[in-house]
């Protein structure tokens, strides 16, 4: 249970009408827990498309690979690796084995228990799931670790590998776990039906899962008569609950997708063509809502973009399948967010950690649904895109499983780049500005991500985190300096709020302050405004420059303005932070290295860093007394979060001072050659 406070503050951020609408969906709750058992009756009555025969009641399928294809004599060298892989996960997915967090290859049970938190080894209550209370870790454990396996990802694999490879078991295998989540979740009870996202996801990896397995004599008529009714009352549901006013973030865009998605399918579901013309609106609507026109999520946390980007591939994928194409600028708009995901990537093999992320993808086509280059290859043959091509790094996975053979074709004859050079680039409305110099892939790769963009987006900025004006570095092809991450959400709120926090991110606190006041974990009150005030690329990296006025609300009110010169030909990062203000502060400059990296002290605030690539001298400023931390928990200090519920010890160096009036600090770095040691 949430305090009066949050509670208070949360209302606080909603508009009069929210607030309204609110108040009408708990009463809705109210009576929808009456009629529980009359809906329950009625999510058993096979839905209309179970009389109409299978191949009437499908508007598309989902891939044009064959039956037993990667298991044939020709089959290429390279889909042969693919279903290698893919059967071996395929084996220990049928044994009830998953991995996610920080759970691998672990047994849910015989049956799976779909009502549990596996990591902490809590049941979910399972009572009407309108009233389970998700946020509150000691009476339902952790809501994430529930949801994670009934989102079904781990399905399609099933399904794939029978479809690729040919042997009914794994079609066996992924009906049997369907219909014992049937059995154990009906309608309106549990932690599965609470949100509204869950089900949404739910349904695309169940049409995926179905389509795959359709032609396998696995799939009885009693079954599918059994999915169709509950895949009726997921669209249901949803439709009724649209995410809106001040959480209508990343969850009403893959609420939508999962209305589409099924409703695409199952053409002949109650009330689908009304379903699926609600969700194309709120699909085409949200993704230049939710998208800044440079290519960036308003939400402004990267773990969310390539998330939100697959709900709007899938989608626009389905359009087409099923004769019902999306408007040019939704198209456009989804170009960009590939162009924006291709450009963080061209420093290192993934975007930096910006913002939360929490793991989450839409489909499992690859490996493990978060392989940034593999869905690359799927925007390159999209949209004929040589940069797109060059960052993938040859045809993947899910563009076989998405695009088919004429996706094959389509990339092949996209042409190469015209050249390897990666340059400067700013991005006017996310706020974020890229010093870049080397060749695309060459370990001569400079690369720093300067942030001078919002907290996130709207009333809540739930997934943003206080890093105004952070920045990473990426030489030598790896990281170097980085955003710590996110690492938890409901189990753990210390170190929820130590990873949103200022301290961790590369950028200065002033007081022992945050820049915004975090009032909830997903929720803040007044926050940094960031402005950019100097942008002047080159073919040597360049100078950006922006200041904040998070700590305004100090009695006596300080400015932080920044300024990143990054010579590639020098080989030189120099920092300079100023601190505008009147009186004393006390100001901390953090520098977060990654978990690879090896640091010792030198003489007068010098550390050498060894990277494993490379080394790096860093000098701070003199005003400066410099300490390290490693693997610190009281206070949280030196961690690096790679995903949920995971972290590694890695070292964070500290600058502290105490400043009178206006202040200057210079923080130097050295980056030495590719391979030096």
């Amino acid at each position: 249970m949430q305090s009066l406070n949050w509670y208070c503050r949360r209302l606080r951020a909603m508009s009069p009408g929210e607030v309204a609408s609110r108040m009408r969906s708990s009463l809705r709750d109210v009576a929808d827990c009456c009629l529980l058992p009359l809906r329950q009756r009625k999510a058993c009555v096979a839905s209309p498309c179970a009389d109409n025969g299978e191949a009437a009641s499908v508007g598309f399928a989902v891939t044009d690979v064959k039956l037993g294809e990667w298991a044939a004599p020709e089959a290429s060298a390279l889909e042969r690796a693919w279903l290698g892989r893919l059967l071996d996960r395929a084996e220990r997915i049928a044994a009830h084995r998953l991995s996610f967090f920080d759970l691998n290859d672990h047994h849910l049970g015989d049956p799976i228990d779909w009502n549990r938190d596996h990591a902490a080894g809590k049941a979910a209550p399972r009572r009407f799931a309108p009233w389970i209370d998700y946020r509150d870790f000691d009476a339902a454990g952790d809501c994430k670790l529930v949801w994670e396996p009934s989102r079904h990802h781990h399905l399609v694999v099933l399904a794939r590998a029978y479809r690729a490879g040919g042997d009914p078991r794994f079609a066996a295998a992924a009906v049997e776990q369907l219909q014992s989540w049937l059995d154990q979740c009906p309608y309106g009870i549990g932690m599965n039906w609470r949100s509204p996202l869950e089900l949404g996801i739910r349904l695309i990896n169940w049409v995926w899962t179905i389509d795959l397995i359709r032609d396998s004599n696995t799939v009885s008529e009693e079954f599918r008569r059994r999915l169709l009714a509950s895949a009726r009352m997921h669209v249901w549901e949803i439709a009724r609950k649209f995410s809106g006013g001040s959480s209508a973030n990343n969850h009403l865009i893959g609420e939508a997708a999962g209305v589409y998605v099924a409703a695409s399918y199952w053409t002949c579901l109650d009330e689908a063509a009304r379903w699926k013309a609600a969700s194309r609106e709120i699909l085409c609507r949200e993704i230049l809502a939710q998208t800044h026109p440079d290519g960036g999520t308003r939400e402004q946390a990267f773990g969310y973009h390539l998330f939100v980007l697959q709900f709007f591939v899938v989608a626009a994928l389905v359009a087409r399948a099923s004769g019902d194409d999306l408007p040019e600028e939704y198209w456009l708009r989804l170009e960009k967010m590939f162009e924006f995901l291709n450009t963080m990537c061209e420093g290192g093999d993934v975007p930096p950690q910006f913002g939360d992320g929490d793991d989450g993808y839409v489909l499992d086509v690859g490996e493990g649904g978060r392989n940034v280059r593999e869905w690359l290859a799927v925007g390159a043959a999209l949209f004929g895109r040589s940069d797109f091509k060059a960052s993938a790094g040859g045809w993947s996975e899910p563009a076989r499983w998405l695009l088919g053979r004429s996706g094959r074709e389509a990339f092949d004859a996209i042409a190469d780049p015209q050249t390897e050079a990666i340059e400067s680039v700013a991005f006017p409305e996310t706020g974020y500005c890229l010093l870049q110099s080397g060749r695309r892939g060459s370990d001569d790769r400079l690369s720093v991500l300067f942030d001078c963009g919002e907290l996130g987006m709207g009333p809540l900025a739930g997934h943003g985190h206080a890093d105004a004006l952070s920045f990473t570095l990426r030489a030598f092809g790896v990281d170097v300096l980085v955003d710590p991450g996110t690492y938890d959400y409901f189990t753990h709120p210390p170190w929820r709020s130590y990873f949103r926090g200022t301290r961790a991110h590369n950028t200065v606190e002033v007081d022992g302050k945050n820049q915004s006041e975090m009032l909830g974990s997903f929720l803040w009150g007044a926050r940094a405004v960031t402005r950019r005030l100097e942008w002047a690329p080159s073919a040597d990296g360049g100078v950006a420059a922006g200041e904040h006025d998070g700590y305004a609300r100090l009695d006596d009110p300080v400015v932080h303005r920044r300024r990143l010169d990054l010579s590639a030909s020098r080989r030189v990062l120099e920092v300079r932070d100023e601190i505008i203000a009147d009186g004393q502060h006390d100001v901390a400059v953090f520098l977060h290295l990654t978990e690879h990296c090896r640091v010792s002290a030198g003489e007068g605030g010098r550390f050498d860093v060894e990277t494993g690539a490379g080394t790096i001298v860093i000098q701070f400023d003199a005003q400066l007394n410099v300490e390290g931390s490693t693997g610190s928990t009281d206070p949280p200090a030196g961690w690096v979060s790679r995903g949920y519920h995971r972290k590694a010890e890695a070292t964070t160096l500290v600058g502290r001072c105490r400043t009178a009036g206006p202040a200057s600090l210079l923080t130097r770095i050295e980056i030495g050659q590719p391979g030096a040691r």
